[in-house]
């Protein structure tokens, strides 16, 4: 497999790949201090200096309403520093690896979304995902592109760690229960990827896998039904109960950026075209609310 650079090191899905890749031939993991997407010349910089076979690109920005009011900076990071990735991966022959979002999407459809779908982001985080993914194809490289969705994981700021903060301080809590997706926990994004890699490199690495799948963990369920599941696995702190989680309509929960409705993709061109399936997103969360007692 020689040399895999990975970006965003300091990053949920960055320490999981860290964690996956581990026994590769050789791993070289950089945080912004390091690569700073927002800077082409630092991006090149380290392309070509690590020289690697595979870059792992899992920075981003991902302040989903802060980018409703800073669109240039996510633009840089997300739409435009992928499109630099892929030009540098391309002149040393690298195969680039990619995480974009359900969010490309409106949310519009009733079942699950698949890869050839028409795109049409709802806010500005998806337009700058988009951009990235359409920047990257332009470049004429080898890449792959994981769409992914409610990425969480036991460490960083995420949904499951708020939900176990403010269950601690309150005795209800209220949970938009009309918007629906997979919760994906980074962890198992990691190990999905290390197996499609290494598959790759097992077969030679086949310029015809090239382009965009959906990765995330099976199943589906609403915000307030993740919250709830997390209620339900996770041991109540001593002396008293979790809250009681109340469905709300996203109407009384406005935000800046607006949320696609129906989140929901399907994973079937991953598991037909490289055999690798995510585990059921209960199931990945009990793995993660195991990870944090055990800690």
């Amino acid at each position: 497999m020689n040399r895999v650079l990975i970006l965003g090191a300091q990053g949920q899905l960055g320490i999981e790949l860290q964690k996956s890749f581990r026994g590769a031939d050789e791993v070289v993991a950089l945080g912004r201090e390091w690569c700073d997407l927002a800077n082409p010349e630092s991006i090149r910089k380290a392309v070509v200096e690590v020289s690697p076979a595979i870059v792992l690109n899992a920075a981003a920005y991902t302040a989903v309403d802060r980018a409703e009011s800073e669109p240039e900076l996510a633009m840089r990071v997300n739409g435009e520093a992928p499109g630099v990735l892929a030009e540098e991966a391309r002149k040393i022959g690298a195969l680039l690896v990619h995480y974009s979002t359900d969010y490309v999407f409106n949310g519009s459809k009733a079942g699950p979304w698949v890869e050839y779908d028409a795109v049409n982001p709802l806010n500005a985080y998806g337009r700058t995902k988009l951009a990235g993914e359409q920047k990257i194809a332009a470049a004429g490289g080898r890449y792959l592109i994981f769409r992914t969705s409610w990425v969480y994981s036991s460490h960083g700021a995420n949904f499951l760690r708020t939900m176990l903060r403010l269950g601690k301080e309150r005795e209800q809590l209220r949970v938009v229960n009309d918007q629906v997706g997979a919760p994906t926990t980074a962890a198992a994004l990691a190990w999905a990827t290390r197996a499609v890699i290494d598959r790759e490199f097992d077969r030679g690495v086949q310029d015809a896998d090239t382009g965009v799948y959906h990765m995330t963990c099976a199943g589906e369920t609403s915000w307030c039904g993740f919250a709830q599941e997390i209620f339900r696995r996770a041991a109540a702190p001593e002396g008293r109960k979790w809250p009681e989680v109340v469905g709300i309509p996203d109407t009384e929960y406005p935000t800046p950026a607006k949320r696609p409705k129906n989140s929901v993709m399907s994973n079937a061109k991953l598991k037909a075209r490289f055999g690798v399936a995510l585990p059921q997103w209960q199931d990945a969360l009990g793995e993660t609310l195991a990870e944090m007692n055990a800690g």
